[in-house]
């Protein structure tokens, strides 16, 4: 499968305020960037249960899920407790700029007995590149109600694509559920990856400077 998006990069450039090359402000690229995905795979993300949109204003990509559950306790079996979705990305980017994911918005729901708990973890990287950028966040029962989180990268610790050179970016997801102290016996302790409507938008934002 190789679906590609599109988006308006002289809006997503102006996202960020901070300098990424020395000057006053971001640079601009002058055209619009290009992401075909190469593949989704994982036990979060089966086929056909995730896709990759831009969102309504173009400034910036969204990936949503539609089964991406991690659970324990009553009801689920043993390999149920942690999922993941590696998401391989080949982007395309206007000559003469380079790229950085500088901040990402997750959202879901959990339901966490007391005693139980949640982690929702993700790395991003490019292809041959030893550089892995995390965020982990952490969920304690008792919960039941949505959930959000963000990664945001300082300007100066982004992980850029190397200029020049088309690689591959790739971002790893992962929700984790423990029982800890709960009662799996007895109890289902859940987090997933989904809003209200059964669909969860985890939103990439992006940071561009100029190639030397």
């Amino acid at each position: 499968m190789l679906l590609r998006v599109l988006a308006a990069t002289g809006v997503v450039a102006t996202l960020f305020g901070s300098p990424a090359s020395g000057g006053d402000s971001l640079p601009t690229p002058p055209d619009r960037i290009v992401i075909d995905v190469a593949t989704v795979n994982g036990s979060g993300c089966p086929v056909g249960t995730a896709a990759v949109a831009v969102s309504p204003d173009n400034t910036a990509f969204t990936v949503t899920y539609s089964q991406y559950l991690a659970q324990v306790g009553v009801g689920s079996k043993p390999t149920d407790f942690r999922k993941n979705c590696q998401l391989d990305l080949r982007v395309h980017v206007p000559q003469g700029f380079t790229y950085a994911i500088a901040s990402t918005d997750y959202r879901g729901y959990a339901h966490l007995e007391n005693g139980a708990t949640g982690i929702q973890r993700a790395g991003y990287y490019f292809q041959g590149d030893p550089q892995t950028a995390y965020g982990t966040h952490r969920f304690n029962g008792p919960r039941d109600d949505n959930w959000q989180a963000t990664d945001t990268v300082d300007v100066a610790a982004l992980v850029w694509a190397p200029c020049g050179e088309e690689r591959n970016f790739n971002i790893n997801t992962e929700l984790r559920v423990a029982a800890g102290t709960s009662d799996p016996s007895t109890t289902t302790s859940f987090m997933t990856m989904d809003s209200t409507d059964g669909s969860i938008n985890t939103v990439y934002h992006l940071a561009w400077k100029t190639c030397p």
